[in-house]
Formats: C-alpha cells, structure tokens, sequence
C-alpha cells in the first residue's frame, strides 16, 4: 500500500511540473492560431430583381427605381480551416463572425463553442445569412462585381477560450482580420488575406 501512494504522489508531482512547464510556455512564446476560408456553399441563393450585367446603371436610376436594385438573400455554409500550432489543447466559447462588403455590415456567421487538440488542423463548417437588403445600397459596386466576377467582402471575429491543463487554464483572445475576393456568382475563393492578433490573460 506504501510503495502505491508513493508512487501515485511521485505521478502527481511530476504531471504538476509538466502542466506547469507546459503552462509557462505557452504564456512565454504563444504560437498565434491561423484561419482560412477553403469554400463558400450557398444553402438558400436568391436574386430578387433582375440585373442587367450589360447595361450602365447610373446613379440616379439606382437611387429612384428599385426595381434596378439587386437583392440577394443568402444563406451559405463557411468552411474554414482552423490551425492550433501550439502545445496545449484549447477551448473556445461562442461568438459571432461579422462579414462587411463596401464598408456596410452585410451579415454574420454563427461560431458554436468547441474545442481542438495540441498541434492540430480541423474545419468549421459555419451557417452564415447575408442582408440583402444592405447589398441593394451599394448595388453600383456589386453590379461592377458581378461582371467582373471578383468580390471584395472583409470578415472579422474575436475568439475567447482558455487553454486545458489539469487544474491550469490560461485564459486567452484571438482577433481574426481577413480581406477575401470571392467570384460572386460561382462562390468561388480566388484570393485572401488573414491576419490574427493573439492576446494572454494571467
């Protein structure tokens, strides 16, 4: 009975000092998580109100007659490439991603919490609605997108979680800027650009 509660205080002691070790590193040189967009599916796509991609709408008749306003409602499923390069598992808590087109709010993605493992790649699959109807005041711009099939929409998010480690879970904040060209009539991703900023709580 002796030599199995030595042998148990030793375990514990040492799984301590590794958590700790553990812990301490991850506070002294974090690695900052990546994210990228692989594709856009579209759920529900609808264009309310024809658009002729071969006439010149001008200002005037954009602004008087709404018939020539395009509307899209959209439901669309985000895949998103998640990358943990650090040592420790971690956690995250729900949150909300912001998707702006032209400067204008255009709509949101739900972030459900979840979890990812040390040193590990997953993929989000993220239900996102677009507003139409905030697409339609910047319908000039979108028309000109539409028949040059390039899309510039920017997408914002912070992330809060805490990493896992026995009794030990530092806290943290990670804040994702991404600039991404989507072709807007097949939904494909032509190019992108994502910055993530990593912020530690003791």
């Amino acid at each position: 009975m002796g030599k199995k509660v030595n042998w148990s205080w030793t375990s514990a002691l040492i799984g301590a000092t590794a958590a700790t070790a553990a812990t301490t590193f991850f506070f002294v040189k974090p690695k900052v998580p990546s994210f990228r967009l692989v594709s856009l599916t579209a759920l529900q796509l609808k264009f309310k109100n024809s658009i002729n991609e071969g006439h010149s709408y001008s200002n005037e008749e954009l602004t008087n007659n709404n018939k020539k306003l395009p509307r899209l409602d959209a439901d669309l499923i985000l895949t998103i490439h998640v990358t943990n390069p650090n040592i420790l598992p971690v956690r995250y808590s729900a949150t909300s991603l912001s998707i702006y087109y032209d400067g204008s709010y255009l709509g949101s993605a739900h972030v459900p919490a979840g979890s990812q493992p040390p040193n590990s790649c997953q993929l989000l699959r993220l239900q996102a609605r677009l507003n139409g109807q905030e697409l339609a005041h910047h319908a000039k711009r979108f028309i000109g997108d539409v028949t040059k099939r390039a899309m510039a929409i920017d997408a914002e998010v912070d992330i809060c979680g805490w990493a896992k480690m026995m009794m030990w879970a530092p806290k943290f904040k990670v804040h994702v800027d991404s600039r991404i060209i989507i072709d807007p009539v097949m939904l494909d991703v032509i190019d992108q650009e994502n910055e993530s900023r990593l912020k530690l709580f003791v």
